[in-house]
């Protein structure tokens, strides 16, 4: 009689140490996605800040553009600010706040304090953190000396001066032509 040696079947699955690694390899995945998420969320408030300054500056220079060639000193803005549009007398120099240069171009300088009349405190009344904003311009009056005013080149600058994060200045740079 023949002897059957009867083989065991080979079994298939995961050792335990295949599980560890696995184990190991997903929870690193998982911990890397985790630290994204803080990261995410105060990236996308810096963001929001940053686009709150520009569309604050877009909507005052929108204002000041509005004025065009006017010969009066001043307007009143939407939020009752009187905002004064340079000198009909002095011509091709900045009148305002100082002026600085960052990166090549024209800035205003936030490093004093503001010139009074062109300048004010805005408080976003729709930002949670109650984020102060520094509104600053300067405006460069052009025309020949007998006094008539051919353009008028406005610079205006908002800075994030409180809140949840500081931010660098916004800086529009615009010129109305008769």
């Amino acid at each position: 009689m023949r002897k059957q040696i009867k083989l065991g079947r080979r079994q298939s699955g995961f050792t335990l140490i295949e599980v560890m690694v696995a184990i190991v390899v997903l929870l690193a995945g998982v911990i890397g996605v985790a630290q994204l998420v803080p990261a995410a969320a105060y990236l996308n408030s810096q963001n929001r800040a940053d686009s709150s300054s520009m569309v604050y500056a877009q909507r005052e220079m929108d204002e000041f553009i509005d004025q065009g060639m006017t010969t009066a000193a001043s307007f009143t803005d939407e939020q009752g600010n009187t905002c004064n549009l340079g000198s009909t007398s002095t011509f091709n120099t900045a009148v305002g706040n100082p002026l600085t240069t960052l990166n090549g171009h024209v800035a205003i300088d936030f490093s004093g304090s503001q010139v009074s009349g062109y300048g004010y405190y805005y408080t976003d009344p729709s930002d949670t953190t109650n984020a102060i904003y520094d509104v600053r311009w300067a405006i460069i009056t052009n025309g020949p000396a007998s006094g008539t005013i051919t353009s008028r080149r406005i610079i205006l600058g908002v800075k994030k001066n409180s809140g949840d994060t500081p931010l660098q200045p916004v800086t529009l740079d615009s010129t109305v032509y008769r």
